[in-house]
């Protein structure tokens, strides 16, 4: 398959998907933490499919992996978020551990991805 946009990127789809199963899940979080917890989840979650998107749009490797690195960071942050929200029992261990392991897929996929555009 040839990669035409970001949009053919398996990656950016499954951030997407993430993105979407963060905010459903942070609705069910108490409302003070609105501006806090959710709000940090939220920004580093969209800010994953957005720096892949914007790094193949600049059709330079470098500047391209210089995205993907910030996705990469983005990642982790989210990770630690689901960490504290289930350790604050905001996120039942189902559900952290559905976000955790989705994660965890989009971080080597990031990964792999760096490694095929470093090696171009």
């Amino acid at each position: 398959m040839e990669i035409k946009t970001h949009k053919d990127l398996l990656v950016w789809q499954k951030s997407i998907d993430l993105v979407i199963d963060v905010y459903l899940a942070t609705q069910k979080f108490p409302k003070d933490e609105l501006f806090a917890l959710t709000n940090q989840m939220k920004r580093c979650v969209t800010s994953i499919p957005a720096n892949i998107a914007e790094g193949a749009g600049r059709r330079s490797e470098k500047e391209f992996s210089q995205f993907l690195h910030v996705s990469l960071g983005s990642a982790s942050e989210l990770e630690t978020f689901l960490i504290i929200s289930n350790r604050l029992n905001y996120l039942d261990n189902n559900t952290y551990n559905t976000l955790t392991n989705k994660t965890s897929e989009i971080i080597r996929m990031i990964s792999g991805l760096l490694k095929s555009v470093k090696e171009k």
